[in-house]
């Protein structure tokens, strides 16, 4: 039943490094998750539904097709990348309204204390110094479980919500002439 559980998260790998994409990869689905692994910040946007814009501003309520078909329960991401940071990530993911609440996770070569700090900060779940290993990985079912329950709890009050509005619809009471 466990396995059969995990089986079911779907986790998003951001790093631009193709030995460490590869690496992390095969340790999530050693643990039995599905993996989408891609090799820039702005490919795991395009896959989340976020689009740049020629501006630099993003617009959320365009989903990819991609976006549309899967549904990712967390991204563990490359601190340093070309172009933009997994930091960057971090912060335009937890700006979404509908993707704030996905666990985020940082993994850098490097241990800069003050790195850590602003991305735990900025709501990233873990920080991971790289090579991840196995019982990193394994710190990534609690917070994937966690998501999980909050998106259950507030399922039947969406539910809820959206059948109270339409029994008090303005347009629904009145009377056609």
């Amino acid at each position: 039943m466990a396995i059969a559980a995990d089986s079911q998260f779907h986790v998003l790998a951001v790093d631009d490094s193709r030995i460490d994409r590869m690496l992390i990869e095969r340790l999530l689905k050693t643990s039995s998750f599905h993996v989408t692994a891609v090799d820039s910040a702005t490919k795991a946007l395009k896959i989340l539904g976020l689009v740049e814009d020629d501006l630099r501003n993003f617009d959320t309520s365009v989903a990819s097709k991609f976006h549309q078909d899967v549904e990712v329960n967390m991204i563990i991401t490359d601190y340093c990348m070309p172009g933009m940071t997994g930091y960057d990530l971090l912060r335009k993911i937890k700006e979404s309204k509908s993707l704030k609440d996905i666990p985020v996770v940082i993994m850098s070569s490097e241990n800069v204390p003050s790195r850590i700090n602003r991305c735990l900060e900025e709501g990233a779940e873990e920080f991971f110094l790289k090579p991840v290993q196995q019982s990193d990985v394994n710190k990534l079912k609690p917070h994937l479980l966690k998501s999980r329950v909050k998106e259950e709890q507030e399922q039947p009050i969406n539910n809820k919500r959206k059948g109270m509005e339409e029994s008090y619809s303005p347009n629904k009471n009145r009377q056609k002439m």
